[in-house]
């Protein structure tokens, strides 16, 4: 069951990915030949009317887009902080959702401004790139944090009981010599604060994985069987690893959140000046 979940949801992720991928090829095959007209040449291009900033097409553009930034940030903000929504969908999912959304609306406005801006809506435009660069960083911290599959981080406590459950699955799977449990046990062992493998295997790790293939021949053990010992093995430097950069995440994720909700404030509060201010010179779209 959590195989099929899990592909169903690689499988959502890349849909996902591919819809952000393929809305930018068609807007940029749809428009290309506008787009890269001068500012001045632009009003004598048949698809000035549709394509420019307050037409039906690139107006629409900006509205749809901006509609998504808001439901993507206030939506993931209302299901991670109010208790009232903490029972609908999964938290990782809703992650997810918010970065599907804040990913596609900001390439919907960009096309909206018609690569052509300046004064306020500038800093806008910047503070929303500063927003999307800041939230594919933060992005990467978020998945070196080890999280339950809900998406609620875990403890040190609950780690260490992980890799112990994962030591004792390795050991009942194959009968392997007391020295090379050691030097897993070594390898995989808990955090030791020096740094090693917080990006990487450590040359102990890296050891221990010649030495327990060499161990697995000697022992003329099944392919099939050999590649599951060689799996937990490995599961369990990652685990290690995970914790080794636990703090350090943490601690990262706390000065991530600094940099990255200034600029997404600044963004909505001015993206909500550009709304009043069109509307209130009469720039309503099809309405």
């Amino acid at each position: 069951m959590s195989f099929k979940l899990s592909s169903v949801h690689k499988i959502v992720i890349a849909v996902l990915v591919l819809f952000v991928f393929f809305t930018v090829v068609i807007l940029f095959y749809l428009g290309y030949d506008y787009y890269s007209t001068s500012l001045e040449g632009r009003y004598f291009n048949s698809k000035h009317a549709s394509l420019k900033s307050s037409g039906v097409i690139g107006h629409g553009l900006g509205i749809v887009g901006s509609l998504m930034i808001v439901v993507g940030v206030f939506s993931y903000m209302a299901r991670k902080r109010y208790r009232i929504f903490s029972r609908i969908g999964v938290l990782k999912y809703w992650l997810e959702f918010h970065i599907f959304l804040c990913t596609l609306g900001p390439v919907l406005i960009l096309f909206h401004t018609t690569f052509k801006f300046g004064g306020i809506v500038a800093v806008s435009f910047w503070s929303m790139v500063a927003v999307v660069a800041s939230g594919i960083i933060g992005r990467f911290i978020y998945i070196q944090i080890p999280r339950t599959i809900e998406g609620r981080e875990m403890s040190l406590h609950e780690l260490d009981d992980l890799k112990l459950e994962m030591n004792k699955q390795l050991r009942s799977t194959v009968s392997l010599d007391e020295s090379i449990y050691d030097l897993i046990d070594g390898s995989s062992g808990s955090s030791s604060g020096n740094g090693n493998g917080i990006f990487g295997r450590s040359s102990e790790q890296r050891v221990a994985v010649r030495k327990l293939r060499n161990e697995l021949k000697l022992q003329n053990l099944p392919k099939a069987k050999s590649k599951e010992v060689l799996r937990l093995f490995n599961d369990q430097v990652s685990m290690k690893n995970r914790i080794d950069r636990l703090l350090t995440m943490q601690n990262l994720f706390k000065y991530w959140h600094v940099a990255h909700l200034p600029f997404a404030l600044v963004m909505l509060v001015i993206m909500i000046i550009h709304v009043v201010v069109a509307l209130t010179f009469g720039y309503k779209w099809i309405f």
